[in-house]
């Protein structure tokens, strides 16, 4: 049995490592590829982007390992029922559970160092990734600029231009700049102009843009009346040839803030598990705050029942008034369900909101738990398909596992979206994908072992084909 094991292993393990390394540089070239706008052609240096490279190994490592896994197993499984090794090994006495019982281990062992991924080296990775490109950006203000929106990533500024081109990308068609926004200005200083040009020295805190043909717009208001009042105020406008403006990226490079390591890609389990945790009390205290609210504007708290009954009142409210009472019960009721609908249409986006910021959290944690677990999920679809479908080689068994890895990658965001949105729970978004493909797994495990295929065609086609024989009286010829 010993030689058995080492020889599955060793069969297994061959295209395992083959399949990781080509998936994960597939996966890395893809990631590359979107982000490719911000580095291609900016003077960065080799070594920035082996470590840009590096991050996004690191973060691909999760995906990549239960698409190797998946894949290997279909060929292995495959390639020893297409050289009839299993069918030898099976006359030997040796089931198929047995066969890939060491692999079964080996899955565990994976699951377990998948685990590790992404909780330690993943949010370590999407934090130095974003670190990264955070920092290019500094160095090359051009990258942080979007053509066709506003960029807000200044602070105090909103920036948007029509494009962007040049060699290095730094020079910008119709340019519009909202300046002093942080000051609790709403656009009242605005630059316009027809071109621009980004003239930033490496390792300055400034970022110059050079403005030609455009106008100087400012309103003058007054900060010591309302917003109201300043509607109709006088404004300035000027033209310029050419207009420098000097804008402070300093602050790009904040990145060790609080509020940027919130992101739930770069935390660890027992982080999300805290921020779940806190998220929860502030959310619960709000839902509490707005629920009694509403019971105290209902005025339900001073009702109360007189200890005297009155066998004259009727069961009915409204007829224990006069007509004036009536019409004056109605109003002032319809008032207050009126008031109270409005309220409850004002926080209802408010209240959305808060439950999608605490469902995104849960979501996130459960759905790290349960792509460890998809290893030995996959496997268990993998090695008893491999089996039946007696295929090895990169041909069917990648396209099987291409379509099988593309199924459960759509359940899993699937589910995380409906959790977020409230629509299922958490628990049940975060798992979904594995609830959905296990039994999927265990049917084709007991098909395998028992020697059937997939499904049986016969047993689909035979009524149907029966019942046309019957039909048109159809005598079969033995």
């Amino acid at each position: 049995m010993k030689i058995l094991n080492k020889y599955i292993l060793k069969s297994f393990l061959i295209p395992f490592l083959a399949t990781f390394f080509v998936v994960l540089f597939v996966l890395v070239m893809q990631t590359l590829w979107l982000q490719f706008d911000k580095i291609a052609g900016k003077g960065i240096s080799v070594i920035i982007i082996l470590k840009f490279l590096g991050y996004i190994a690191q973060m691909m490592v999760s995906t990549a390992l239960p698409i190797a896994i998946l894949l290997s197993s279909i060929m292995a499984l495959g390639s020893l029922s297409e050289n009839y090794e299993f069918a030898a090994i099976k006359s030997a006495g040796v089931s198929l559970q047995r066969l890939i019982r060491p692999l079964v281990f080996l899955m565990i062992l994976l699951s377990g160092l998948n685990f590790l991924f992404l909780n330690y080296a993943f949010p370590r990775a999407a934090f130095k990734f974003k670190n990264l490109l955070v920092d290019m950006q500094k160095t090359k203000p051009a990258l942080a600029l979007i053509p066709g929106t506003f960029n807000t990533e200044i602070p105090g500024y909103s920036i948007k231009f029509a494009e962007k081109y040049g060699d290095d990308d730094n020079l910008l068609k119709d340019v519009h700049i909202y300046y002093d926004l942080d000051q609790g200005g709403a656009n009242f200083k605005v630059i316009k102009a027809e071109r621009g040009m980004i003239t930033t020295e490496e390792g300055s805190k400034y970022m110059t843009l050079v403005l030609e043909n455009g106008y100087h717009y400012e309103d003058l208001i007054d900060e010591k009346k309302s917003f109201t009042r300043n509607k109709n105020v006088p404004f300035t406008k000027s033209y310029f040839d050419e207009y420098t403006v000097n804008i402070d990226i300093s602050k790009l490079s904040n990145i060790n803030s609080a509020e940027y390591k919130e992101d739930r890609e770069m935390l660890s389990l027992s982080q999300l598990d805290y921020y779940r945790d806190s998220l929860k009390v502030p959310y619960d205290n709000y839902v509490h705050d707005k629920a009694k609210s509403f019971y105290v504007k209902s005025t339900l708290d001073q009702m109360y029942t007189d200890s005297l009954f009155d066998n004259n009142l009727q069961p009915t409210i409204l007829a224990n008034f006069d007509s004036i009472q009536k019409t004056a019960v109605i109003n002032s009721a319809e008032e207050r369900i009126g008031r109270t609908l409005n309220e409850i249409k004002g926080y209802k986006k408010l209240f959305k909101d808060k439950q999608k910021f605490l469902n995104v959290y849960d979501t996130e944690y459960h759905k790290r738990l349960a792509f460890s677990f998809a290893c030995l999920v996959l496997f268990f679809i993998g090695a008893p398909l491999g089996s039946i479908i007696r295929k090895g080689g990169f041909g069917l068994p990648m396209i099987l596992a291409i379509v099988i890895f593309v199924i459960y990658f759509f359940i899993s965001t699937f589910g995380k979206k409906m959790a977020e949105s409230s629509a299922i729970t958490p628990l049940l978004g975060g798992w979904l994908a594995t609830i959905v493909t296990l039994p999927f797994g265990i049917l084709l495990m007991l098909r395998a072992t028992q020697d059937k295929g997939i499904f049986n065609v016969d047993a689909f086609l035979q009524p149907i084909t029966g019942f046309f024989r019957k039909l048109f009286n159809i005598k079969v010829k033995n």
